[in-house]
């Protein structure tokens, strides 16, 4: 077990909804910006107080698919700017150093739905939230890509940045092969983190599915990095939700955390992440400041 273990925060919109945020569905999390930032505010609070060093801008559903395409040019660009704000906010008062922010880049036509993926419209959606948040942050986080395209537009968005990138995609977990792991596009687990190598990655991750298709996944993920002579970081912050089909629609499915994830058990698929080779850890939808106390303190 590695002592330089990188904890993540969990995640933000079922935190929110949690603390009594304004939250509906479709505007999902960032309903919270628009009418309760400071719920925002101190969910990173949380997050860093259970041990997190890196929290990710609540910028994930600041989206047309979830604002809504009128809003989002009109306001988009504030919303994310707010998103990145707070959340260096959050970090300041840690203390200098200790928390980093990622800079939340989603994925832009909806959670678990590389097929609905336009590449014409994905610049001007992503040069939005590029320049909104850069300001604010250390490091970007392409989350929840279900497909090798969606990384490399975000890689052309990005022009000349010279701040890491992490990549983290996103796996099938509906009736999933756990021996040959796939994104939601299908694509192999080996070539999409090829890709992100040669894409220049700084860290390649794995999110928003279940912990139970996220170890050989790992396994594969470090052994396709050392094969491309890189020496970057592999993670995982997995979900708490059941399997997502593939027709699923994220702001309207109204899918119950499931119960059996609590902390002590999401620890000890942590621990096998780890003893594969995983250095950064955290959770996703259904993760909390509970579950990242408990990664902290046992990982560490």
């Amino acid at each position: 077990m590695s002592a330089q273990i990188t904890i993540l925060d969990g995640g933000m919109g079922q935190q929110l909804e949690a603390r009594g945020a304004p939250f509906r569905r479709p505007e999902w999390s960032a309903l919270a910006l628009m009418e309760g930032p400071d719920h925002v505010r101190r969910a990173h609070d949380a997050f860093i107080a259970a041990g997190a060093s890196v929290v990710t801008t609540n910028a994930y559903a600041v989206v047309p698919y979830h604002i809504g395409e009128e809003r989002f040019e009109t306001d988009g660009g504030r919303l994310a700017a707010l998103a990145g704000r707070l959340a260096r906010e959050a970090a300041e008062a840690a203390g200098e150093g200790a928390v980093r922010v990622a800079g939340c880049l989603p994925p832009l036509f909806g959670s678990y739905r590389p097929d609905l993926f336009d590449p014409a419209r994905a610049p001007h959606l992503l040069d939005v939230l590029v320049g909104a948040q850069s300001p604010f942050v250390d490091l970007w986080l392409a989350e929840t890509m279900g497909s090798i395209a969606e990384v490399e537009a975000v890689r052309t968005a990005l022009r000349d940045d010279e701040r890491p990138l992490w990549v983290s995609y996103t796996l099938r977990d509906d009736d999933p092969d756990l021996a040959d792991p796939r994104l939601r596009s299908h694509e192999k687990v080996s070539d999409a983190v090829g890709a992100a190598v040669g894409l220049g990655a700084a860290a390649v991750l794995f999110n928003c599915s279940q912990p139970e298709v996220m170890g050989e996944a790992v396994s594969i993920a470090c052994r396709t990095v050392r094969a491309a002579g890189a020496d970057i970081p592999v993670g995982v912050y997995a979900n708490a939700y059941p399997p997502m089909a593939e027709d699923t629609e994220s702001n309207t499915d109204d899918s119950a955390v499931r119960p059996e994830l609590e902390p002590p058990l999401y620890l000890v698929f942590a621990r096998d992440w780890v003893a594969r080779g995983a250095t950064i850890v955290g959770g996703c939808c259904g993760i909390g400041p509970g579950h990242i106390e408990v990664l902290k303190g046992g990982l560490a």
